[in-house]
C-alpha cells in the first residue's frame, strides 16, 4: 500500500530561491549609476590635465585619481545594485533566516555580475564603434613596441581594476543583505 504524502499549500506556492526580476533591477540601477560617474569622472579627469608640460596634475597623479575613482564607482554602483537587489525581492516567510541572508547575499552578487557583463558589453561596442569608425589613435603600438614604462603602468591598472571589481562584488553582496535586513523588518500592516 502506498502512502501518499501532500505538500502544504503555502509550500507548493513558494517562489523560486531567485528574484530576476529584482537582480535585473539592481543591476540596471548599478549600471546607469556606473555610466553616470565613469562620465563625470572622465569629464573632471579632462578639466585637470594639460597637454603642455607645465600645467595640469602631474601624470603619477592622473594615475592614483583614476584607479581610486573607479573604485568609489564600483562602491557606489555596487552599493546601489546589491541594495536593490535585496530590497525589490518578495519576501519568504517559510525560509529559514540563515538561507534568507545567504539568498540575499546571491541576489547582491548576482546584481553585481549582471551589471559588470553589461558594462563590460557597452563598452567593448563603443571601443569596437569607435575603431570600425576610424577615429582609432594615430599611432597603433603593438606589445612589442610598447616600452617596459607602459607595460608596467598597463598591467597594474589591469590590477586595479579587478581589485576594484572585487571590492564591488563583496560591497554589492553586504549591500543586498542590508537591503533585505530592512526588507524583512518592515511591518505589514
Amino acid at each position: 500500500m502506498a502512502t501518499l504524502t501532500s505538500t502544504p499549500a503555502s509550500l507548493a506556492t513558494d517562489p523560486s530561491a531567485v528574484a530576476w526580476g529584482a537582480v535585473i533591477a539592481g543591476a540596471i540601477g548599478a549600471a546607469a549609476l556606473s555610466l553616470v560617474l565613469l562620465l563625470l569622472g572622465g569629464g573632471l579627469g579632462l578639466a585637470v590635465i594639460s597637454p603642455w608640460s607645465a600645467r595640469g596634475i602631474s601624470e603619477d597623479a592622473a594615475a592614483v585619481s583614476t584607479i581610486l575613482w573607479i573604485t568609489v564607482v564600483q562602491l557606489l554602483a555596487s552599493g546601489l545594485g546589491g541594495y536593490l537587489a535585496g530590497r525589490l525581492r518578495t519576501r519568504w516567510f517559510t525560509v529559514h533566516s540563515d538561507e534568507v541572508f545567504f539568498r540575499d547575499t546571491a541576489h547582491g552578487f548576482l546584481a553585481w555580475s549582471v551589471a559588470t557583463l553589461l558594462m563590460a558589453t557597452v563598452l567593448s561596442s563603443a571601443v569596437g564603434a569607435t575603431l570600425t569608425m576610424g577615429i582609432a589613435p594615430a599611432e597603433v603600438t603593438s606589445a612589442a613596441e610598447m616600452s617596459e614604462e607602459e607595460r608596467k603602468a598597463a598591467a597594474l591598472a589591469a590590477l586595479w581594476m579587478v581589485v576594484s571589481l572585487f571590492i564591488g562584488a563583496f560591497i554589492s553582496a553586504w549591500a543586498a543583505t542590508f537591503g533585505g535586513r530592512l526588507r524583512d523588518k518592515a511591518v505589514l500592516n
